[in-house]
């Protein structure tokens, strides 16, 4: 939940599907991005029809294959290529966050209903005006490296959070701890906020209570000072970030070994606080839109997220030996706009584009029943989500052009609009093997064209386009967050830690602050539901859609508890094999 996923997780799917969606993320906002988009899918019936949500069982094991049987102590994940970023304070994508998750611990964690149950913390003492939290380290926990976990550590890691060199996506500042702007300015040596009681208690002080301060102070990870300060100065991350790839931590599982663009191997962590996981070894292995459906049927990995389409839906469900989970992302896909890019600061060209782009054919061309298109950043599955005024911004070409011609941008002799001299030209960076980009870049070349827009596409792995989003190195380009149970972001407001678009918006900024200090659930549920008909209005992205999830599991795998708000890499140490 970073103040940041959120990983773009933020799990940003960002161009790539669903979760640009970096899933998960650290409080605060934390959303990250994906890649691809992971499906959402259903059981075939004798009738044909889609099955509904829900846990669709194997039917039979027999079917299972022999290279998923002969693994009798290895779970093999399949996903999207991490960058490495194994580090919960930097990671931008659901897939390091699905590695970093596995290995590191916080005071609390996420259940499935979308609530914060402690984790790390024995308890958690809030004083009653909410300015004051005393945080309470169960006793005896080591990291991985036999070293003790104490809340020095945490306070080491808060003093990572507010250094002015930090320049990952969590905004701690926006919590105000007491004395941490002091600190960031350079006018402390330490956070007065911050008091060490004992190796297993500490007391954080904030001078403004928020409805989401005590689950953002307890997803924070804990890490070893001894080993990530060791060549850490303020002002410098080179020390922390050399260790992004070599993580420390006091999870249910340690890092054994990572090969770029091929797969990371996890350990089992014998002396992990809940128990020692029941299987030794969870290899996250990359696959690709062509081919994740065929090593899950050949058993070469035990689960993927799959591209819902019907297809594959028909051939994962006749498969027997796999338990399909099917449940609403949290999250959505967007299409992004470089608002440095002084065609896209006017909010009526925004309109345009988004009114001139048939978003419906798009979703269902690669989702059919399984996703619907969205008109504002909230998962329906949010108590925050709103459908009241807002603005669903039909296809409609003519409208289209008519607001184009409002804003200025007059068609030229060449059938291209212009305006002071410049062409309307966008290059479309697209993420490769994706079939999102596959329905969406034909449609909208010829939806653009007719509005009179040349669209050029570059075709682009996923962590190249995150390095694009974050040099701000672009026009447009498709993603998606994976977004946390609080409906806090940065992602929209000025200078945010998750805008990597240069939007700003004073109306946004407010009532995203208003909204985050304030107490009242349902006083905060108006504040979002004025919030998202601003942006609805304003558009600082395109809004795609929502879909399903789908995880296809081996049936021969037991202990997941997932949903919605929960990923499957919290309950890893659960997991059993059948014999």
């Amino acid at each position: 939940m970073l103040n940041m996923r959120k990983w773009f997780y933020m799990v940003l799917m960002i161009a790539v599907i669903g979760s640009m969606l970096t899933a998960c993320a650290l409080g605060g906002g934390g959303e990250a991005q994906t890649a691809e988009p992971p499906a959402a899918a259903t059981e075939t019936t004798e009738t044909a029809e889609p099955a509904s949500e829900g846990l669709f069982e194997a039917s039979d094991m027999s079917l299972n294959p022999d290279l998923a049987k002969q693994r009798t102590d290895t779970v093999v994940v399949g996903m999207s290529a991490p960058k490495g970023v194994f580090n919960r304070l930097f990671r931008q994508t659901v897939y390091d966050d699905y590695v970093a998750r596995s290995i590191f611990d916080s005071f609390v964690q996420v259940e499935k209903d979308g609530t914060y149950t402690e984790s790390l913390a024995d308890s958690i003492d809030v004083s009653d005006d909410g300015l004051k939290y005393t945080f309470h380290l169960k006793p005896g926990i080591t990291y991985s490296d036999g070293t003790p976990v104490t809340v020095k550590d945490y306070a080491f890691m808060l003093k990572v959070l507010h250094d002015p060199a930090y320049d990952g996506e969590i905004d701690a500042l926006s919590f105000n701890i007491a004395g941490g702007r002091d600190y960031f300015e350079g006018d402390a040596k330490d956070i007065s906020g911050v008091k060490v009681i004992d190796d297993n208690t500490i007391e954080i002080t904030v001078t403004e209570a928020t409805a989401y301060t005590k689950d953002f102070l307890g997803d924070l990870p804990f890490m070893p000072e001894s080993y990530y300060g060791a060549n850490y100065t303020k002002g410098n991350m080179d020390g922390i970030k050399a260790l992004h790839d070599k993580p420390i931590g006091s999870g249910q599982y340690v890092l054994k070994s990572f090969s770029p663009g091929q797969e990371v191997v996890l350990e089992a962590n014998p002396n992990y606080f809940k128990g020692a996981p029941k299987v030794k070894t969870v290899i996250f292995k990359t696959t690709t839109e062509g081919t994740s459906l065929s090593m899950l049927q050949t058993g070469e990995t035990d689960m993927d997220n799959i591209t819902v389409t019907e297809d594959n839906v028909e051939e994962l469900t006749s498969l027997g030996f796999l338990n399909v989970h099917i449940m609403p992302t949290n999250g959505y896909g967007y299409i992004a706009f470089n608002h440095n890019e002084k065609k896209f600061q006017d909010p009526l060209v925004r309109q345009a584009l988004t009114i001139g782009l048939n978003r419906e054919e798009i979703v269902q061309g690669v989702y059919g029943p399984y996703a619907n298109v969205l008109n504002i950043p909230q998962s329906t599955e949010s108590w925050a989500y709103t459908d009241e005024g807002i603005e669903s911004y039909s296809f409609e070409m003519e409208k289209a052009k008519q607001m184009l011609d409002e804003a200025g941008w007059k068609a030229g002799a060449d059938g291209i609009r212009e305006k002071d001299g410049e062409k309307f030209t966008i290059n479309f960076s697209a993420t490769a093997d994706n079939p999102v980009i596959d329905a969406l870049l034909p449609i909208m070349t010829n939806n653009y064209k007719e509005l009179g827009i040349d669209l050029t596409s570059e075709t682009l792995d996923f962590n190249a386009i995150m390095d694009k989003k974050d040099t701000g190195n672009f026009d447009m380009f498709f993603a998606a967050w994976s977004l946390e149970p609080d409906p806090d972001t940065t992602t929209y407001i000025t200078d945010g830690a998750q805008n990597d678009l240069g939007y700003s918006n004073p109306k946004v900024d407010e009532l995203t602050l208003a909204a985050k200090k304030e107490l009242d659930q349902e006083k905060r549920k108006d504040l979002y539901k004025q919030l998202y008909q601003e942006l609805n209005k304003d558009l600082p992205v395109i809004f795609l859609y929502q879909r399903r999830d789908m995880w296809p599991i081996n049936g021969r795998l037991s202990g997941f508890d997932i949903s919605p708000f929960k990923e499957f890499e919290y309950s890893l140490y659960n997991v059993e094999i059948a014999q």
